[in-house]
C-alpha cells in the first residue's frame, strides 16, 4: 500500500470540522448507525477479534477513522488523522501473521493530546495557532516511543484547551485556536471540562480504544469525569514528560483515559519507564510493569479506605450519590474510615505561584529545542496580541502575562511557595491520614479539592463513572500515597464491576 503523505482530517477554528475524502480504496463506510460494532468494545475483546481474524489493525484504523468522520463534527474532540496509520497498522498485521505480538496493545488504535510530541508527519501545537507551522519534533515524546514498541497505532491528536489550560483565568475549557470548542459527548452545549478535553470526550463517544491525556492538576481527572469514562493520574515519576510540553515540572504527567478500568490499567503498564531524557522516572526503573493483574472483583474485601467527607457538601445533588457509593464500597467489604485535611491560609495562592514560575521556565526551554519561530514566552505573548481576533476571541492571555513577569526558579519566593504546597498535601495530609488511620486508601466522590491535592503531591488518583447528575456522569475517585497505582487499581475495579454505571453517550442536542 502506498503511505499517504496528505492530511486526511482536520478541525478548522472557524468553519468547523471539514473532513475530505479517505484516500484508502479499501475503507468500508457502513450506512446508517456508523461502525455500532466499536461502540463500548474493549482491547481484549478486539484482540480476541484480531486473534481470529475477524478484525485487523487495519480494518481498525479504517473503522475508527469512519466513525470519526462521522461522529465527531458534533463533538470536535479529534484535531488530526495520522496520516501514516494504516501503514502501521499493515505492519502490524504482517507481523501477527507471523506470529510476533508485541504486547497486549498490539494493532490497537490510540489518540493522543495534542500537547504530545510525534516525530512524523502529524503536527504538536498545544492548540496554538503559533505552532501550527512550526518543525516537526525530532523525536517522539518517551511515552509515544513506548506506545509504538508496544505495537499501539497512533491514529491522531485531540484538542485541548489551548496550552493546557494555562493561558488564562477566564479560560473556556476545550477551546483552542487550533481546534475551536469541544463538546461534551453527553450535552453538546457542555464543555467536556480540564485541558485533555479532547482525547476524554473521544474516548468517551468511542473514536479510538483508549487515549492518553496530560494533567498538572485535573486535566485528565476532571474531562475523565466529565465525559463519563476511567482517567488515571499516576504518580510523579511513574510516567516520563520528556516531549511533553510542559507547565510545572512538580506536577505534570501524562495519563491514561479509558471507557473502563481493565482498558486504563492495560494502557498505563504500556506507558511506564526509565526515560533518561526525564531523570524523575528512575523511581520507576524497577516498578509495577503489568497492572492487570490487579482487576480483582473482590479487591475491596478488607481494604481500609479513607472517606474525605469534609469534601462532600450534604446540600447538593452529589451527597445522596455519595453516601450510596459508599454504602456499595461497605457492601464489598471494606472498612471505612472518615478522615480530614488541612486548610492552609493562602495555599491557592501558592500554588498559583509555583505554576506561573515554572510554566515559564519550562516553556522556554521546551521552545529553544524545538525549533519553532516562536522560541519565548514573550514571543508568545506577542503572537497571540497581533493574532487576537483568531487566539483571543473569548478569553485573554492573563496567565501567560503573570507568567512572564516571573524570575528564575531559585527566587525565595518560588522555593517557599513549593515547601509549602509540597509539605501540606504530602506530609499534613496524604500520608498522615494513611499512617494514622492504617489506610490502604482514599476515597471521594470525583472533585476539584480532592485531585488539586493529589496532583500538588505528586500522588495517584483514579476516577471511575458512579452514576449521573442532571444528564452528566459523575465519578468515585481512589486516591492514596506515592506508587499505590497497584491497589487504587484494584479497589477502583471492584467498585465499576459492582456498579457498571459506564453508559455510551447518546449524541443529545443542545439544551434549551
Amino acid at each position: 500500500m502506498k503511505k499517504q503523505t496528505r492530511r486526511e482530517f482536520i478541525h478548522m477554528s472557524a468553519a468547523g470540522l471539514t473532513a475530505v475524502g479517505l484516500s484508502n480504496s479499501n475503507m468500508k463506510a457502513q450506512a446508517g448507525a456508523p461502525n455500532m460494532e466499536l461502540v463500548e468494545i474493549t482491547i481484549a475483546e478486539l484482540q480476541s477479534k484480531m486473534r481470529t481474524g475477524e478484525l485487523s489493525a487495519v480494518k481498525l484504523v479504517e473503522r475508527y477513522t469512519e466513525r470519526i468522520r462521522q461522529i465527531d463534527p458534533k463533538i470536535r474532540s479529534v484535531v488530526e488523522i495520522n496520516p501514516d496509520a494504516l501503514r502501521i497498522a499493515e505492519k502490524l498485521d504482517r507481523e501477527r501473521k507471523s506470529g510476533k505480538i508485541r504486547s497486549a496493545m498490539h494493532g490497537i488504535p490510540v489518540l493522543i493530546k495534542d500537547n504530545i510530541d510525534t516525530a512524523d508527519d502529524m503536527k504538536t501545537t498545544a492548540g496554538s495557532l503559533a505552532l501550527l507551522d512550526a518543525p516537526v519534533p525530532t523525536r517522539d515524546a518517551f511515552v509515544v516511543e513506548r506506545l509504538r514498541k508496544a505495537g499501539a497505532v497512533i491514529l491522531g491528536k485531540t484538542n485541548l484547551s489551548e496550552w493546557a489550560n494555562f493561558r488564562s483565568t477566564k479560560s473556556v475549557s476545550g477551546w483552542s485556536g487550533r481546534g475551536g470548542q469541544t463538546n461534551n459527548p453527553y450535552i453538546l452545549d457542555k464543555n467536556p471540562c480540564g485541558s485533555s478535553s479532547g482525547t476524554g470526550a473521544a474516548v468517551s463517544a468511542n473514536l479510538a480504544a483508549v487515549g492518553i491525556g496530560t494533567e498538572t492538576n485535573g486535566s485528565i481527572i476532571c474531562p475523565a469525569l466529565r465525559c463519563g469514562i476511567v482517567g488515571i493520574k499516576p504518580t510523579l515519576g511513574l510516567v516520563s514528560r520528556s516531549g511533553i510540553i510542559p507547565i510545572a515540572e512538580t506536577q505534570d504527567t501524562a495519563g491514561p483515559m479509558a471507557r473502563n478500568v481493565s482498558d486504563a490499567a492495560t494502557l498505563l503498564g504500556i506507558m511506564i519507564g526509565h526515560d533518561k531524557r526525564d531523570p524523575i522516572t528512575a523511581a520507576s526503573k524497577n516498578g509495577q510493569k503489568d497492572y492487570t493483574k490487579f482487576l480483582d472483583k473482590n479487591g475491596l474485601k478488607g481494604a481500609r479506605i479513607g472517606v474525605a467527607r469534609q469534601f462532600i457538601d450534604s446540600k447538593n445533588a452529589l451527597s445522596k450519590l455519595a453516601e450510596q457509593n459508599l454504602q456499595i464500597l461497605k457492601d464489598l467489604g471494606a472498612v471505612l474510615i472518615d478522615v480530614n485535611f488541612p486548610i492552609v491560609q493562602g495555599f491557592n495562592d501558592m500554588q498559583r505561584e509555583v505554576l506561573l514560575y515554572e510554566f515559564k521556565q519550562g516553556l522556554n526551554k521546551y521552545l529553544a529545542g524545538r525549533g519553532a519561530r516562536y522560541k519565548t514566552l514573550a514571543d508568545l505573548i506577542k503572537f497571540n496580541e497581533d493574532n487576537k481576533e483568531k487566539e483571543m476571541p473569548i478569553f485573554a492571555q492573563e496567565l501567560f502575562l503573570e507568567a512572564e513577569k516571573r524570575g528564575e526558579t531559585t527566587k525565595d519566593a518560588y522555593i517557599t511557595a513549593l515547601t509549602t504546597i509540597k509539605k501540606t498535601t504530602r506530609e499534613d495530609a496524604i500520608d498522615a491520614a494513611v499512617t494514622k488511620e492504617r489506610l490502604d486508601a482514599i476515597c471521594s466522590p470525583t472533585n476539584g479539592a480532592t485531585w488539586s491535592m493529589a496532583a500538588i503531591a505528586g500522588y495517584p488518583y483514579i476516577t471511575v463513572p458512579s452514576d449521573f447528575i442532571d444528564g452528566l456522569p459523575s465519578g468515585m475517585a481512589f486516591f492514596g500515597p506515592a506508587f499505590s497505582e497497584a491497589s487504587l487499581i484494584k479497589y477502583a475495579y471492584a467498585f465499576e464491576q459492582a456498579t457498571k454505571k459506564r453508559e455510551a453517550p447518546k449524541f443529545l442536542p443542545k439544551s434549551a
